[in-house]
């Protein structure tokens, strides 16, 4: 009897203990907390129509006249006394301009990775969030296509680049990669807008029947019309799979061809094989950085949106900001090794200057928040957990991504085979114009959150129907049902 007894208590606690881990799984995870569709719409719908706080007004005056001064003005500075108010000269043509360039392509492979990428092979947690990092990709090419236009100088001879029949007899160089540039990047921002677009369509449709006024016709245009018959979601379905699947060649593409930029080149550090890779690696670095900073704002600042955005995700953008760590870690060190030991004097002189130069402090700096610092944190599943702490690691990353293309383009081409023209590099009217870049990337969030819904409530709820949890041996793991 006594032994039928403990074996029942034994029986009770087990039950006892898989059930909390049953709500402690329901608690944690999104895809096994279903809240009703409409109780959902509601909750987005919220946070777009709820009437705009007093800080909310301050926050976009305030940053719409950063804008204004640090971007248009100094902007029209720039055009007014030409190209020399800033620090570009021999022998660093390309300056922060080209820096910013690459570094704002770079955060908008953060949407295509993780909207298509993640879409492809069915990685769950992306779902909530899509539509943030697609927005990224969108905002991101608009900083990059500023700078470069803001390099350009007389940015109204613009069309000069384009190649259709003329009397000027001026056509642009195929064989350059900067050519390539302009037919990469423009394509990239073409089919990842329309990759924005399509997911939109059905919240923007929920949207249309929430709202009143000038808000109902305004969705009511973009919504083309959706009602959500079993005929459309299948087109639609189809259309974002096809997308899905083609963007991201051109995703590696236009960092790869950025690269090439670099890579053509005889000059020492840059004409290296591995540039292509290095270049694709770095950028999904920085932007998957940029992503979960982004994530936290979003999160922290707009309303019922902690329901959607969890714990969890930040864990598992986590583990893909240490693997992409590793891989950048591996790549920069694979082209250090090679030059190091490729035995070009003007090559190694580079590298000494890149770590004992004036600007020394730099390249230390970027190894040590590029790598040390996500290793130290992301390794930590609790650590890896918080908002917060991953999103300083993310700002980090960023800051040492944008000092690592700072070595590579305006440092780097102050040494090289001619060491009468060394001069270092000292930026001027770019400053501002970075940081105006910078504030309009999130003053266009800031808007954008209050004209349409931040989450794509659709597929949150299309994954809670497909989840389920099951019983492996003494585990309890979240798995994927058959209409999946």
């Amino acid at each position: 009897m006594a032994y039928g007894k403990k074996e029942t208590e034994k029986k009770k606690e087990h039950h006892e203990h898989h059930g909390h881990t049953e709500e402690h799984f329901k608690e944690k995870h999104l895809m096994l907390d279903p809240l009703p569709r409409g109780v959902m719409n509601d909750m987005v719908m919220e946070a777009v129509t709820e009437k705009p706080s007093w800080k909310w007004w301050v926050t976009v005056i305030f940053m719409s006249a950063t804008v204004a001064y640090c971007l248009l003005y100094s902007w029209y500075v720039l055009i007014a006394e030409g190209v020399g108010v800033a620090g570009v000269n021999r022998p660093s043509y390309w300056g922060i301009f080209l820096v910013n360039t690459v570094f704002w392509i770079g955060i908008s492979h953060a949407g295509t990775f993780i909207s298509a990428i993640l879409r492809v092979f069915r990685a769950e947690f992306r779902r909530p969030f899509t539509r943030v990092a697609e927005l990224m990709t969108t905002f991101g090419l608009v900083q990059a296509g500023f700078s470069i236009f803001m390099h350009m100088g007389r940015v109204w001879l613009a069309y000069w680049l384009m190649p259709y029949p003329n009397q000027r007899m001026l056509w642009p160089n195929f064989h350059s990669p900067l050519s390539w540039d302009l037919l990469a990047i423009t394509t990239y921002l073409l089919s990842s807008t329309m990759y924005l677009f399509l997911p939109l369509i059905p919240d923007l449709a929920m949207a249309r029947d929430k709202t009143t006024g000038w808000r109902k016709n305004f969705y009511r245009i973009l919504a083309l019309g959706f009602r959500g018959t079993e005929g459309e979601w299948t087109h639609l379905r189809n259309a974002m799979n096809i997308f899905a699947f083609a963007i991201i060649p051109v995703m590696f593409s236009v960092h790869t061809i950025v690269s090439w930029d670099f890579a053509a080149a005889t000059r020492p550090g840059w004409n290296s094989t591995i540039f292509g890779p290095y270049f694709v690696i770095g950028a999904l670095h920085s932007g998957m950085g940029a992503a979960v900073v982004v994530l936290a704002a979003v999160r922290k600042f707009i309303k019922n949106m902690d329901y959607f955005i969890r714990a969890e995700h930040f864990d598992a953008i986590g583990k893909l900001m240490l693997i992409i760590s590793m891989g950048w870690a591996y790549f920069f060190f694979n082209d250090y090794m090679v030059q190091w030991y490729g035995g070009d004097k003007w090559t190694k002189q580079l590298l000494h200057f890149h770590e004992a130069g004036p600007l020394g402090w730099m390249w230390f700096l970027m190894l040590i928040v590029n790598i040390a610092i996500p290793w130290a944190i992301l390794w930590n599943p609790k650590w890896r957990s918080t908002p917060w702490l991953v999103s300083i690691v993310g700002i980090l990353i960023n800051v040492g991504m944008w000092l690592e293309r700072y070595i590579i383009i305006p440092i780097s081409l102050t040494i090289n085979r001619m060491p009468f023209t060394w001069r270092q590099y000292t930026p001027g009217i770019e400053i501002p114009l970075g940081i105006g870049t910078l504030v309009l990337f999130i003053l266009l969030y800031v808007i954008f959150a209050k004209l349409i819904p931040m989450i794509p409530v659709w597929e949150v709820q299309e994954g809670q129907m497909a989840h389920q949890l099951k019983k492996f041996g003494r585990e309890t793991v979240v798995q994927v049902s058959e209409l999946e």
